[in-house]
């Protein structure tokens, strides 16, 4: 299989998953396992330029096919404007459904460049994200729409700390909050902040 512009030749056994063999065989852990039953989509690539759940497509299936990983996002240093979109409109917390959604997107995009809300939202809806209800995932997409070619922050340059709310990360205090958890052995803890003084 072609694997991220990369011809990969290896054994699998007959029932091994590709999630498996992606993270176990490649060490590509960016293709998360989530669900294990095709319901959360936390483990889509893209074959052959269609997002699939890696969780329902054996390793030997794709013998012969192009595989894109989360990993094959960024090119030459640059981050794919998918991956831009979703910094630059929070299109994520805890970051676990987030390898999937961004190609998901990818997809999306390559096939139409202008997608409205409710196409975005037909394009997601086989994937779960329990963190952001999802709007801040369509303005991602969004944005990537917005601007098809990598403008320039990327895994070299590293981005430069503007976001959507324009709130600059440059201007919170590296001790912003000294937050201590307390608990007393009946289950009950509570975390409290001693000091907040970001904006």
């Amino acid at each position: 299989m072609n694997i991220n512009d990369t011809d990969v030749t290896g054994e699998a056994e007959p029932r091994v998953l590709l999630v498996h063999y992606l993270r176990e065989n490649l060490g590509m852990t960016g293709t998360h396992w989530g669900c294990d039953t095709t319901n959360c989509g936390a483990c889509v690539v893209l074959m052959d330029g269609e997002p699939v759940k890696s969780c329902t497509v054996l390793a030997a299936m794709a013998d012969g096919h192009s595989i894109r990983t989360v990993e094959g996002l960024e090119t030459n240093g640059r981050l794919d404007p998918v991956q831009q979109g979703f910094m630059a409109e929070h299109g994520l917390q805890c970051g676990f459904c987030t390898p999937g959604m961004m190609l998901t997107a990818r997809a999306l995009l390559d096939k139409n460049p202008a997608p409205d809300d409710g196409e975005i939202r037909e394009a997601i809806s086989g994937q779960i994200c329990r963190c952001t209800g999802y709007t801040t995932i369509v303005r991602s997409i969004q944005w990537a729409a917005e601007h098809p070619e990598p403008d320039g922050f990327g895994v070299e340059s590293g981005y430069d700390g503007e976001f959507a709310n324009d709130v600059d990360i440059r201007d919170i205090p590296e001790t912003a909050a000294n937050v201590t958890a307390a608990g007393d052995g009946d289950g009950a803890d509570s975390v409290t902040s001693e000091e907040d003084t970001r904006p």
